[in-house]
């Protein structure tokens, strides 16, 4: 499988506030020596959440250094439980984490390179525009916020970047136009882009519309941002007279697994499709929260990502697979 961990044991050294919601977490695994990862990683992280064991994926903030892995958290009420987790933590917790890997590579061949980044999103692409502005690459980075106050690590960019850094603050008036953007880029443009699945849908749709390829355009997004609140939904399985309640803390798919009905997964990330599974019937609304499927298929309502993908109300699903005990 694509996406293999190898888990191991790790502090956390320090915190601190860069807003009254997002912290910053200084972790430090066992024998650490500093040695660099690639651009865009990200490590997984042993959470408890309601007595539960899961794990929760954060971006690496910056290039390797030999005080340990920087993350930054964003406190959200309306979450499935991990920022709260994160955020109850002291200096001196022990942590149990994955090696860093990345799912947002750079071609460093390119000629021309677009960084874009909303809110926290902007985590990955500090490493990335760090790597860049060390090679003197000739790039952008598009930071989006509602407002300067809530722009995070603007004072590691700004004195790096100058004038490669343009700040996009809505309560100033200057909002990101992505039409407008992609027209002014260079035909042969990489652009990596991290943000709510919201401005990715936008951006897939402005890139395709400015006639370039897809391929183009590299991203990762907030695996538990979606276009409704996180509320819990319910599930019917398909000829049989069951049905499960989903929490609102809780996925589709770890529910589904948890009660034996066995659903394959990789990346648990809404990247890898592995975990898409039939939708039969969609009686309420339905909440695509993958970068899987194209928007064509998230129309269509044919298959759910059981990973991140949620509902409002009640829907019908074949997963074409029956626990040994039925």
């Amino acid at each position: 499988m694509r996406f293999i961990e190898s888990w191991t044991p790790a502090t956390l050294v320090a915190t601190r506030d860069l807003t009254p919601s997002i912290r910053e977490f200084l972790i430090k695994p066992e024998n650490f020596d500093g040695a660099a990862y690639p651009v865009g990683s990200h490590i997984n992280i042993a959470v408890t959440i309601d007595g539960r064991p899961e794990a929760r994926s954060y971006s690496l903030v910056g290039e390797a250094d030999r005080t340990g892995y920087r993350i930054a958290v964003r406190r959200a009420e309306d979450s499935r439980g991990g920022s709260q987790y994160m955020w109850s933590l002291a200096p001196g917790a022990r942590l149990t984490i994955t090696l860093p890997a990345s799912l947002l590579p750079i071609d460093w061949a390119r000629r021309h390179y677009c960084l874009i980044a909303a809110g926290i999103g902007i985590t990955p692409l500090i490493g990335a525009a760090q790597a860049l502005a060390r090679r003197d690459a000739d790039f952008t980075l598009h930071y989006a916020v509602t407002s300067r106050e809530q722009a995070v690590y603007l004072d590691v960019l700004a004195p790096l970047l100058n004038e490669r850094l343009i700040v996009h603050a809505g309560n100033e008036g200057r909002r990101l136009n992505l039409d407008d953007l992609f027209a002014s880029l260079p035909p042969d443009a990489l652009t990596l882009l991290c943000g709510p699945i919201r401005m990715l849908d936008a951006a897939r749709r402005a890139w395709t519309g400015a006639g370039r390829a897809l391929s183009d355009l590299r991203y990762e997004t907030f695996g538990s941002s979606g276009s409704l609140p996180t509320e819990g939904f319910r599930v019917r399985l398909a000829d049989q007279a069951i049905e499960i309640e989903i929490p609102r803390d809780r996925s589709l798919l770890d529910v589904l697994n948890g009660a034996g009905y066995e659903v394959i997964s990789d990346c648990r990330r809404g990247e890898c499709g592995v975990c898409a599974i039939d939708l039969v019937k969609i009686d309420g609304e339905l909440d695509h929260r993958d970068v899987f499927f194209s928007e064509q298929q998230k129309h269509a309502n044919e298959k759910i990502c059981a990973c991140v993908s949620r509902a409002r109300g009640t829907i019908t699903v074949d997963i074409l697979h029956r626990p040994d005990a039925l």
